[in-house]
């Protein structure tokens, strides 16, 4: 006597179990580091700058305040290594005011890197201190060449947070929802005797 049986092999669609481990994938360990270290650079950078006098520029709060919310981002990409859910929603939503204030602080690089230090207005139009003036437009070639840099590591904080975003995305699913993964099932005949 035969028992009816189901089909020898299915397939059903399951929601993938690691995909968490995705966030792990986009090296958040190194990318955090990374931000929190050219962060703090940006941050001391301006702190000396404005210890010494050396700028006078109102985006100098709002450079330390953004760069401060990119070392908080960083910080919460390294926390997010747990792979707990609510810590990776946190983590995609610090990243991406990381990637606002990535942009925010590359155009106050950029607005500074065009200021004229003041010490040297008077020489532009003085012709007997030559060698001041001189002296001035070194100091002018150097103060462009370090906003320069400086527009160069928003740039790269920028990427790195928009790279650990993407990885959040997917491990959050707040773009589409969690994909599912086709499983195949064999099954094994019975043999009869």
């Amino acid at each position: 006597m035969s028992t009816p049986q189901g089909p020898l092999v299915a397939v059903t669609f399951q929601r993938n179990v690691h995909r968490k481990l995705k966030y792990l994938e986009g090296e958040p360990k190194a990318l955090g580091i990374t931000q929190i270290g050219l962060s703090v650079y940006q941050i001391t950078s301006v702190s000396v700058f404005l210890a010494k006098d050396l700028s006078r520029l109102p985006t100098d709060l709002p450079l330390l305040i953004s760069s401060l919310l990119v070392v908080i981002a960083g910080s919460m990409a390294l926390a997010a290594q747990n792979l707990h859910l609510p810590t990776l929603r946190a983590c995609l939503g610090m990243q991406i005011v990381a990637c606002g204030a990535s942009i925010f602080n590359m155009i106050c690089t950029l607005v500074k890197m065009e200021e004229v230090p003041s010490y040297c207005w008077h020489y532009y139009y003085d012709n007997f201190t030559l060698h001041y003036g001189e002296t001035c437009h070194k100091i002018e070639s150097a103060h462009n060449h370090f906003h320069a840099e400086g527009v160069v590591i928003q740039v790269a904080l920028l990427a790195i947070s928009a790279t650990l975003a993407a990885y959040c995305c997917k491990v959050v699913n707040c773009c589409a929802p969690a994909p599912k993964m086709p499983v195949i099932t064999v099954q094994a005949s019975s043999v009869q005797q």
